[in-house]
């Protein structure tokens, strides 16, 4: 409808064309839903690769987002490792102190 496209929502609504299904249309799959004109055809076919290409941008970024978090998890984890071989390394040293006296 945001295309001016609304003679074919009909359609597309009878065919249960969601926004998953519509991101899978090409030329001929549109043409097949009713879509005669090549002009409103390339519109959408336009406007889905700008949709395709706006999701993979928004995935690579998750992705990006995830690995950051794995590598700060990561980070914090051998932190704490460090710390507790501190804490033990201290014990059992004040441990064999005391059994030194």
């Amino acid at each position: 409808m945001s295309l001016n496209l609304e003679q074919y929502v009909s359609e597309f609504s009878a065919q249960n064309i969601n926004g998953e299904h519509l991101l899978q249309l090409d030329g001929s799959k549109l043409k097949a839903l009713g879509m005669t004109s090549s002009q409103d055809r390339a519109i959408i076919k336009k406007k889905l690769k700008e949709m395709k290409a706006s999701l993979e941008k928004a995935r690579k970024a998750q992705e990006k987002m995830e690995k950051q978090r794995e590598k700060l998890r990561k980070k914090e984890q051998e932190q704490l490792q460090r710390k507790s071989k501190k804490t033990d390394k201290c014990s059992s040293d004040a441990t064999e102190g005391t059994n030194e006296q």
